[in-house]
């Protein structure tokens, strides 16, 4: 417990360092506001599940969703490994897995003001998306939140792992990137997906990562199932993964000299 907190307190004095940083980056995050308005006006003209308001407050949850599980950590670890910076954290007594995580948390907590004022801004703007949550159902969403950040925080290490034997890790990132962005419901709520589509989603990780969080603090009526089974099980899978993935990477930096 006193290194995690030495950890947070340290990586949050360095992220407060750079709030006009933490700012722009909250910005880059407001593509589902962009995408609200589209599918509000489509939920206005055409046959849709989710009314207008509905889709304002799912996108809205999207939106708050996203910024608290954005993950960078494959870019900082595979810069660690070319420029040689590994080899002074391999020298401390931690897994350079909680610095690379306490460094997220903080920007979490650093770039929480920055989001509520643009949510409020939001509920200006669009003031069909004021609602009343359910205390369960909300709770249940922030629950979940939580494990979508760290299943794919998890997701992103262990394909960070992959530093060890090519230097472009990020570009394999980048291609996991374009499933997450059509799968997890950000571009869509899964409702809208067509059922064999819906169906191969519910068994990627994907839709945990945004849909399921997202629609709950929506308050919209949505299946727990499979997705408190799928989301676990991916999480095991990606924890082993990486456990392996970091033994024999090991191996193979010190081969190199590090």
């Amino acid at each position: 417990m006193r290194k995690a907190k030495t950890l947070l307190s340290v990586y949050l004095a360095y992220m407060l360092e750079y709030r006009a940083e933490l700012f722009l980056w909250a910005l880059a995050g407001v593509l589902p506001l962009i995408l609200l308005g589209v599918w509000t006006e489509a939920g206005r003209s055409g046959d849709f599940p989710l009314s207008p308001g509905e889709f304002a407050r799912y996108f809205l949850m999207v939106f708050l969703v996203r910024q608290a599980t954005v993950v960078w950590v494959v870019w900082e670890f595979e810069r660690d490994v070319v420029e040689g910076r590994l080899s002074f954290r391999l020298l401390r007594p931690l897994d350079p897995f909680w610095e690379h995580l306490a460094a997220h948390l903080a920007e979490r907590l650093a770039r929480l003001p920055f989001v509520v004022l643009l949510t409020l801004l939001f509920f200006y703007l669009f003031p069909e998306a004021r609602f009343r949550p359910e205390p369960l159902p909300f709770l249940l969403g922030l629950l979940l939140t939580g494990l979508a950040f760290f299943l794919r925080y998890l997701m992103q290490y262990t394909t960070a792992m992959l530093t060890f034997w090519s230097e472009r890790a990020t570009a394999v990132e980048e291609v996991f990137f374009l499933l997450y962005l059509f799968l997890s419901g950000t571009i869509a709520p899964l409702e809208v997906f067509p059922e064999p589509l819906r169906h191969l989603a519910l068994l990627t990780p994907f839709p945990y990562l945004v849909y399921l969080p997202a629609a709950l603090l929506a308050g919209q009526e949505v299946s727990l199932f499979p997705g408190l089974w799928v989301m676990p099980l991916w999480g095991v899978v990606f924890l082993l993964l990486w456990r392996w993935l970091w033994r024999l990477g090991l191996r193979r930096y010190s081969g190199m000299g590090a």
